[in-house]
């Protein structure tokens, strides 16, 4: 057994001991269900955890992880814990966080092949199609590399706010809102984009879905 493997067996009863000294009850509780308040929208990178960033405890974020934050409409996976969130858990905000240095957002930014991730990457590569014009203007390569950042974060946003879940949920006066954050690597602080869908009418017209 590598020394590492073993240190985090020894870290996991370690943690259980530290929460049963303030709280013998505190399996128990979080063993009777889940009403998380928030579902987390994250990069998978390792230096971005949802729950330490915000200061919250298990039981109050619902979280999905992929690489850049992405919100593909073909991907089961996120639609799935997207539908879960809202109709099942009814979670009331939704937060997309990118973070400042992503990888995924980089790797958009080159043409280097790095294998089956390609595929992934174009997802990622169209962000930057979308708003080419805008992101070619800044010269500074540290610059555009944030500001592609922050525009990936408002797409996905929007992708979120274009799903037929969350407007489902709107049509239902479910209280849902939808917002953007990018994570500062080097300072800890999330920016708040200020991105924030309560409803379709945030929407142009022709994202608008109309329920019989």
């Amino acid at each position: 057994m590598s020394d590492f493997y073993k240190k985090i067996l020894d870290n996991n009863k370690q943690w259980v001991e530290n929460q049963l000294s303030i709280d013998p009850e505190y399996f128990i509780d979080l063993s009777r269900g889940q009403t998380p308040p928030l579902l987390w929208i994250g990069c998978s990178d390792s230096r971005v955890p949802a729950n330490e960033i915000i200061g919250a405890k298990p039981g109050e974020v619902f979280v999905h992880r992929n690489i850049a934050n992405m919100v593909v409409h073909s991907d089961m996976n996120m639609l799935s814990v997207l539908d879960y969130a809202v109709n099942v858990l009814k979670v009331k905000h939704i937060i997309v966080c990118g973070h400042y240095g992503c990888g995924g957002i980089k790797a958009a930014m080159e043409n280097n092949s790095i294998g089956i991730i390609d595929n992934w990457i174009r997802h990622i590569k169209d962000v930057y199609r979308f708003h080419n014009i805008e992101l070619d203007a800044i010269e500074d390569e540290g610059n555009r590399f944030n500001k592609f950042v922050e525009l990936n974060v408002r797409e996905q946003v929007l992708d979120l706010a274009k799903t037929s879940i969350v407007q489902s949920a709107w049509k239902n006066a479910q209280d849902l809102t939808v917002h953007g954050w990018v994570y500062g690597l080097n300072s800890g602080y999330v920016t708040d984009l200020n991105l924030n869908f309560h409803s379709n009418e945030d929407l142009d017209d022709v994202y608008q879905l109309y329920f019989k």
